[in-house]
């Protein structure tokens, strides 16, 4: 589905240096107060903006879910994001995808972590179609196995034997985790240009979709 931009569908601002900046202030309390001042109102206008599209594109409802950190007692968020899956409710049990910001960089990907007991059905299916896996996912996205640690390794720095690897470990491991998309370094200049970053998160959605398909 093409990107439309009318009059009222006003353009999306991007981001800014000072967005990636609350991941720098000290504490708590303040360092959520920047969060939700600055970055959660973009992250819920990303999920405005995208869910129409994410509901065509997989062929279910899929609904938007900001990150509240509402957990935390102590130690601030070092990431924050807004995730898309056919939950109403949550998303950390089902196959997701997630647009979100460290301070050094913004990711775009698919996610399925350690809560969702699709885990070893993804695994599976992804082992036994590593092939099309590695033949449909661009060389330059990152695969991680941990969504709290910022980055990951590119597929291809893995390799088939790393691929492999990861997801051998997700089928037996309990902790174990699987994301796949791209990593948008803090200045790029794509992240200041607010529809052709929209479109870079939609190409994105569409190349890791096989994965989320490969879920259930």
């Amino acid at each position: 589905m093409a990107l439309q931009t009318t009059s009222a569908t006003p353009v999306f601002s991007g981001f800014t240096a000072d967005d990636f900046d609350v991941f720098e202030v000290p504490g708590l309390e303040a360092r959520m107060t920047l969060l939700i001042e600055r970055i959660r109102p973009k992250l819920h206008e990303l999920g405005d903006r995208l869910t129409p599209f994410l509901t065509e594109l997989c062929g279910e409802p899929m609904f938007p879910h900001v990150a509240k950190h509402a957990r935390r007692t102590i130690n601030p968020p070092n990431d924050t994001w807004v995730a898309f899956a056919p939950g109403k409710r949550g998303y950390k049990m089902f196959p997701h995808f997630q647009i979100g910001l460290f301070g050094s960089h913004l990711f775009v990907q698919f996610a399925i972590i350690y809560e969702s007991d699709n885990k070893s059905v993804f695994a599976e299916h992804a082992l036994g179609q590593l092939d099309e896996i590695m033949t449909h996912i661009p060389a330059h996205y990152v695969w991680s196995g941990n969504h709290m640690v910022p980055g990951g390794d590119t597929q291809g720095e893995l390799g088939r034997e790393g691929l492999t690897q990861l997801l051998q470990r997700l089928r037996t491991v309990k902790a174990s985790e699987a994301l796949c998309g791209i990593i948008i370094d803090r200045n790029d200049p794509l992240l200041r240009d607010g529809d052709a970053f929209i479109r870079t998160v939609q190409e994105t959605f569409r190349s890791v979709l096989p994965l989320y398909k490969m879920s259930f």
